[in-house]
């Protein structure tokens, strides 16, 4: 692991030994090593990922050499797969590369179980029949599949598994847990002991805000028939009583008391999201059930009893204008309670582990403790068949993002992609592709886009004109630019699902290169 924390150690940064451990870990599958897919596949290996399978039937040709970067003049008429994991083995020679030469949908059609031995699959550019057959095959096996597409100046992006559980969501902007609204009995003696009315300048202007408003707090519920400030008009007042009691102008800690006295005003107990994680069927454990959901069952438990209603304390508190003393005194109280709600937390998942008939023992104490640090912000993802959505979309919300002003585009550009697929189908290439006459192929896109919709119930739905030109002007083209944006994003989420840390996509992703905008649609 030394020589990873070196090669890696930007990356590490972000997600952390465990989640470069999981990459290092994971056996990836291409299929199909064009632009889009050797883009995606060439962010994996920079990453460190354990093992690379590409699988590709074609050969390397003149055209290939102007949008892909992996194949040279000396690579015309080999083996597109062999090259281009010649290549990727070139980048990271850490990564274990193999290749198949053999046609993906050939593939998914003859060997259904090949694709069991992975930990995710990325399909780029595979036609909507192929991507129906291959997304049934990995949810029958518990393999995670991600399908990225790049169409000319279009493309899209889409996951595809049964459940996938967050620990680490790391979400952008989060409140800290410092229980402002709900301190318990150390934190409040803590808070006691400390003298607001202090006559040393020095001492009062270096009391911790979060003393600040724990008595402030108190002081307000005794005069207030125990409640907090609840109205806009209390909140405002409680401000002016903070205010009132800075004796100089300089005093930081009272400004980062006015600051962040909305923490005080916060709703106890937990989130509707989590409430609706405790709540969910699967919070039932059985034998069976992951580690996830045991961790989950553990969590609805302390919440009732140990927790009075509260999630376990993360622990950790932000900087703050305050003597070293008093901020160490302060830290200690925050991981003394966290470190406390962790063990209830593990003793209740060995309990369960136990009566589920598995080893008490199996879940380690890193990963509770992880869970216990980011229980306020757990996430599932959870995704339909692809063939579900292709044949039955979320109808109302089609209709309303093809009548929506701002994602009227990018609904377009998902039914064209559809459209084309179909047109393939009934005349043997995509439109413009060939040299047939565009006007001609124009026609066709058009009807059968409108027959698509009307498969749908979107009767009288209309695509713009000027797209559905766009795309066959296109003619299945796929350019280097468009297919490094989309495989980045492909990657992005591959990353996302090994390392189970962020949170993915919940639904398609939309590239729409015209207008130099990216949408997410959720069908």
């Amino acid at each position: 692991m030394a020589e990873s924390k070196t090669k890696y150690d930007r990356q590490l940064r972000i997600w952390g030994e465990q989640g470069q451990a999981a990459l290092e870990k994971a056996s990836i599958c291409l299929l199909n090593c064009g632009p889009t897919g050797s883009e995606t596949l060439k962010n994996l290996v920079l990453g460190g990922v354990g093992s690379i399978t590409v699988i590709d039937g074609s050969k390397v040709e003149v055209g290939d050499l102007g949008n892909n970067f992996l194949v040279d003049e000396s690579s015309i008429g080999q083996p597109k797969a062999k090259c281009v994991c010649s290549f990727l083995q070139e980048l990271n020679d850490a990564v274990k590369a193999k290749f198949i030469e053999e046609y993906p949908e050939a593939l998914i059609e003859s060997n259904p179980s090949f694709f069991s031995q992975f930990t995710l699959v990325v399909a780029t550019q595979l036609v909507e029949g192929s991507m129906v057959k291959l997304d049934r095959i990995c949810r029958e096996v518990n393999v995670m599949l991600v399908i990225a597409r790049s169409y000319g100046l279009t493309g899209f992006v889409r996951i595809s598994f049964k459940e996938h559980t967050v620990i680490e969501s790391k979400p952008d902007h989060f409140l800290d847990d410092l229980r402002l609204n709900n301190p318990w009995p150390e934190l409040r003696r803590f808070a006691e002991s400390i003298d607001l009315n202090v006559q040393d300048p020095v001492a009062h202007k270096h009391i911790p805000y979060v003393v600040i408003l724990v008595k402030m707090a108190d002081e307000w519920a005794k005069s207030h028939g125990g409640k907090l400030p609840s109205s806009r008009e209390e909140k405002k007042d409680f401000k002016e009583l903070l205010r009132a009691r800075m004796v100089a102008l300089d005093e930081d800690n009272y400004k980062e008391a006015i600051e962040t006295s909305f923490k005080v005003f916060a709703p106890r107990g937990i989130s509707s999201d989590l409430q609706q994680i405790i709540n969910d069927s699967s919070a039932e454990v059985d034998s069976n059930s992951s580690d996830f959901w045991v961790m989950v069952a553990a969590l609805k438990e302390f919440i009732t009893n140990e927790g009075g209603g509260e999630v376990p304390l993360e622990g950790s508190i932000p900087d703050m204008t305050s003597s070293t003393e008093q901020y160490v005194n302060l830290q200690n109280i925050y991981q003394t309670k966290a470190e406390a709600d962790f063990l209830a937390i593990e003793q209740r998942v060995r309990s369960i582990l136990k009566k589920t008939g598995r080893d008490s023992n199996c879940i380690p104490k890193t990963t509770i403790k992880s869970f216990c640090r980011n229980a306020r912000k757990l996430k599932i993802c959870r995704y339909c068949l692809v063939e579900d959505e292709f044949n039955s979309p979320n109808l109302p919300r089609l209709q309303n993002y093809l009548t929506d002003e701002d994602y009227s585009v990018a609904a377009g550009i998902y039914i064209l992609l559809r459209a084309v697929d179909r047109f393939a189908a009934n005349y043997k290439s995509f439109p413009g592709q060939f040299d047939r006459v565009l006007e001609e192929d124009i026609s066709r896109l058009k009807t059968t886009a409108i027959s698509l919709l009307s498969d749908f119930g979107c009767n009288g739905s209309n695509l713009a004109e000027d797209l559905i030109n766009e795309m066959c002007r296109f003619g299945a083209a796929e350019l280097h630019v468009v297919a490094a944006f989309v495989g980045g994003i492909a990657s992005q989420e591959v990353i996302k699902l090994i390392t189970k840390q962020f949170v993915p996509l919940s639904g398609t992703f939309i590239f729409n290169g015209i207008d130099h905008k990216s949408q997410l649609l959720l069908l």
